[in-house]
């Protein structure tokens, strides 16, 4: 896999390209020779502050697009963990903008106390039947099906006495936290 500093003369190319200009119509205004900004893009020139200030000012972009920070892992790899008979599974990197978790919950005889926080929730039924209790209202989910709502409503989730449910939940910021930081 190639470095990003390797890479410097392919994401200049790119650049110059996706302005529709020659290599003529770039190095000429930049101050470099046509020959000098063609081996430049090939990789064969070194690519030094001194050459692509100059064609970084001309194209409007900035250094930085032409050597982007290293790509982090993207494998989620967070600890599950097991409260109040759910088993919580983070499927996002723990500073995502969207948290989206898999739930398993416990078979319940009775839908626990509604809570309300901010936030939003999207739920996905994978398997079991799920008890929304949203407002005074249960809302029996099968697989397959989904709901979506404003966490200040008031509101519980769980399985029903039927067997264990299994959840993928989607949620805000301020949604996320409180179900997975709440004791």
């Amino acid at each position: 896999m190639a470095s990003g500093i390797d890479q410097v003369g392919a994401r200049l190319r790119a650049a110059r390209q996706a302005r529709g200009w020659t290599l003529e119509e770039l190095a000429m205004p930049a101050g470099i020779s046509v020959s000098t900004l063609s081996r430049l893009e090939a990789g064969k020139r070194h690519a030094s502050l001194e050459l692509l200030l100059p064609l970084t000012r001309q194209l409007g972009i900035r250094l930085d697009d032409l050597v982007p920070a290293e790509t982090p892992d993207p494998r989620v790899r967070r600890a599950v963990e097991r409260r109040d008979g759910m088993l919580i599974a983070p499927l996002t990197l723990e500073k995502s903008p969207v948290q989206a978790l898999k739930i398993v919950y416990p078979p319940l005889d009775g839908a626990p106390a509604a809570r309300i926080h901010d936030g939003y929730e999207w739920l996905y039924v994978l398997s079991g039947r799920v008890r929304l209790a949203l407002d005074g209202t249960e809302h029996l989910l099968e697989p397959g099906e989904a709901a979506e709502f404003d966490t200040r409503v008031p509101h519980s989730i769980s399985a029903t006495a039927e067997g264990a449910a299994e959840v993928l939940s989607i949620f805000s910021a301020a949604g996320e936290r409180f179900h997975t930081r709440l004791a």
